[in-house]
C-alpha cells in the first residue's frame, strides 16, 4: 500500500538540525543558527479545518464555541478558532497534536491546500508593515483578532495572537500557490532585523510563554 507524504510548500535558505515525521509530513523541529529571533516559522503541517454553517453557534469545534462577531477569535488548549463571517470559520490547532476531523459536513480540512506562516518576536510589527497596510496591531482590539485582507498583495487570513513588545507574534493562512513568493517577501522584510527560520521546537515555546 502506498503511503501518503504530504510537503510544505516553504523553502527557507537555512538547514534542519532536527526533523520529526508526523503524520506523513517532515516536520523541522530545529534549524541551524536559529540566534535570538526574531522568528519565521513554516506552520503548514498543523491542522487547520473550514468551518460552514448557517448557524455556527450550534457548532463546539474541540469543545470549543465559535465567537459570535467576525474578527474575534478564541484560543484554548492550543486551539485558536476564527470567527471569518456570518456563516465561516477556522480552526487551527497549534499544539502538533494529530486533530480528527469531524465526520460533519460543516468542516473541511484545508491543512494541504493552504500555508500556514507564523512570525514572532519583538520586531514583528514592523517586519509586517512593510508588507501590508492591515492594522494588526490594532490597540482597540484585544489580542487574538482575525483580520482579512492583502499581505504582499496576497489574500491572507491573520491572527495577532500578542501585542506584548517582548514576545509578540502573528500567525496567518494563504493559497498554497504563493508560498515561494510569500516567503521571498517576509524574509526580505525581515532582513534589517535579522529575521531567521526557527522550527517547531521554538513555535512551541512561544505558544507555552503567550498562551500560559
Amino acid at each position: 500500500m502506498l503511503e501518503i507524504k504530504r510537503n510544505s510548500p516553504v523553502a527557507f535558505d537555512a538547514s534542519p538540525v532536527r526533523t520529526e515525521n508526523r503524520d506523513n509530513w517532515t516536520v523541522v523541529l530545529e534549524y541551524d543558527n536559529e540566534g535570538a529571533g526574531p522568528y519565521v516559522m513554516d506552520l503548514s503541517h498543523l491542522p487547520r479545518w473550514d468551518v460552514q454553517d448557517s448557524n455556527l453557534s450550534a457548532i463546539t469545534p474541540a469543545g470549543v464555541g465559535i465567537p459570535e462577531t467576525p474578527g474575534e477569535c478564541i484560543l484554548s488548549d492550543g486551539v485558536l478558532i476564527n470567527r471569518m463571517n456570518r456563516t465561516q470559520a477556522a480552526v487551527w490547532h497549534l499544539l502538533g497534536k494529530q486533530a480528527v476531523l469531524p465526520d460533519k459536513s460543516p468542516f473541511t480540512d484545508v491543512s494541504e491546500s493552504s500555508v500556514f506562516l507564523a512570525i514572532v518576536g519583538k520586531e514583528v510589527f514592523p517586519i509586517a508593515e512593510k508588507l501590508s497596510a492591515l492594522d494588526i496591531a490594532d490597540p482597540q482590539k484585544q489580542p487574538p483578532f482575525l483580520v482579512q485582507g492583502p499581505l504582499s498583495h496576497v489574500p491572507v487570513q491573520l491572527v495577532t495572537l500578542c501585542r506584548d513588545a517582548e514576545k509578540s507574534g502573528i500567525l496567518f493562512t494563504f493559497s498554497r500557490g504563493y508560498a515561494h513568493d510569500m516567503v521571498h517577501a517576509v524574509v526580505a522584510a525581515g532582513a534589517e532585523f535579522a529575521l531567521r527560520p526557527a522550527g517547531e521546537d521554538r513555535f512551541q515555546e512561544w505558544i507555552d510563554t503567550v498562551s500560559g
